[in-house]
């Protein structure tokens, strides 16, 4: 087996970085794409989108994937009717913009509630979401996005997407050519213990578009840099090697290093993604 994938940085560990800035650190660490997120679209025009995506496609970077917003008032299964629609009409504007910076899958969290499924019931959040979705997948398909359902934290109490069977779930309920998951290894450590990654591996893989790789000591969503945490990451590397991942893969971690203002060195970022191949190609062998 082979690593068959390109590495992405994520664009919540580059705040207060320009186009420019960003582009520098991907050429000189190695990095050929990078997670966006509504930072990188407010307040520009569609014009300015595409000026944006030039810029980075010249440099050899492509803006791979956007992160659609996490909040509680972007809640796409809320049980608020108003708040619901509201959060619709938002998420198509954010996917257009999404589409005007050249991203492949838009990654999306099922419910952004604190909401537990063990005293709302399941049905209650999956009528929600379908609701939901079914706005948001024909824009997906017109605009050739994929959107990519993350899994969430917090299993132990039941939180919609905190357990592997509630992909397959999702998978049945709403399944749709332009709809795919993102496997969270972070998440998946803290909501299933340490073969709680695996496991999320196995229930999402027919629909695997996305990924975000970070560690953690399994008691909280540290965001730690690959390796230096509990994550088996020859189980995550292995499969997907063996499912021939193509894609980006998103390192949703700074480096693991000093950062002045929230910024780090070339050289910090460089040793991330040197670090985590080298951790790929040894778990792969």
């Amino acid at each position: 087996m082979k690593k068959t994938w390109n590495w992405a940085a994520c664009g919540y560990n580059l705040p207060y970085q320009d186009d420019s800035e960003i582009i520098e650190i991907c050429k000189y660490a190695g990095i050929t794409a990078v997670e966006a997120n509504s930072s990188f679209s407010e307040g520009k025009s569609g014009r300015e989108l595409e000026e944006s995506r030039k810029r980075y496609n010249q440099a050899g970077v492509k803006i791979d994937s956007f992160h659609l917003p996490m909040g509680e008032e972007n809640d796409i299964a809320s049980f608020y009717e108003t708040v619901r629609r509201k959060v619709a009409d938002n998420t198509v504007r954010l996917m257009e913009n999404a589409a005007l910076l050249g991203s492949r899958v838009v990654i999306l969290h099922p419910s952004t509630s604190r909401f537990y499924i063990e005293e709302e019931g399941m049905d209650r959040f999956l009528i929600q979401m379908g609701k939901t979705l079914e706005a948001l997948l024909p824009k997906a398909e017109e605009l050739k996005l994929v959107i990519a359902l993350e899994n969430m934290l917090f299993g132990e109490r039941g939180r919609v997407g905190s357990v592997p069977e509630h992909f397959t779930v999702f998978a049945e309920k709403f399944g749709h050519p332009n709809l795919g998951f993102c496997l969270d290894t972070g998440h998946a450590l803290v909501a299933g213990g340490p073969n709680g990654p695996a496991k999320f591996f196995e229930a999402m893989k027919k629909c695997l578009v996305a990924f975000h790789l970070h560690d953690n000591a399994g008691d909280r969503d540290s965001h730690l840099a690959p390796g230096h945490g509990l994550v088996d990451w020859k189980s995550i590397f292995g499969r997907m090697a063996e499912m021939k991942f193509s894609d980006a893969v998103c390192i949703e971690a700074p480096p693991f290093n000093y950062a002045d203002n929230y910024k780090y060195s070339l050289d910090a970022w460089k040793k991330l993604t040197e670090e985590t191949d080298a951790l790929a190609e040894n778990s792969i062998k």
